[in-house]
């Protein structure tokens, strides 16, 4: 199954608004150059789909901006992969699943009241370790279980 790369997202520290880029280095071993988790051990990138955030919005009864849920990557659909040992290719990197993205606390901050409760799991994405460097963006092709 595959899907593409509707949106890139960065943010350079903590609690700082993420911007969205059309394309972003990514560095096996060490994050999303730009990112305030590049050169974490294992957080390196957090994907999320369309599809989660369109069923977070039905509960949440407005529309979920993919920038305000401070996610990296937001695929077209989904499913994401979501067990640790998993993987999945964006354009040409190769990415390996770490765990289940829990909800951050800023989302009721960023979002509105109840954010954080509607992108509870499943819908919360993805924390991925890249495993190939690599240049990846919008509109790339995001391929699960080919690798």
């Amino acid at each position: 199954m595959s899907s593409r790369v509707h949106s890139i997202h960065l943010s350079p520290g903590r609690r700082l608004p993420t911007k969205a880029v059309p394309s972003v280095e990514a560095e096996a071993g060490a994050g999303l150059v730009g990112d305030r988790y590049h050169g974490s051990r294992h957080r390196h990138v957090t994907v999320q789909a369309l599809d989660d955030l369109a069923a977070a919005a039905e509960v949440l009864g407005r529309p979920v901006d993919p920038g305000l849920t401070r996610r990296n990557i937001t695929l077209t659909g989904g499913p994401i992969p979501t067990r640790p040992g998993e993987r999945m290719r964006i354009g040409g990197v190769e990415l390996e699943v770490v765990r289940i993205a829990a909800p951050c606390r800023l989302l009721d901050d960023w979002l509105g009241p109840g954010a954080m409760q509607a992108l509870r799991s499943p819908r919360g994405g993805t924390v991925f370790r890249l495993l190939s460097s690599g240049t990846i963006s919008v509109g790339d092709e995001a391929e699960v279980g080919t690798v």
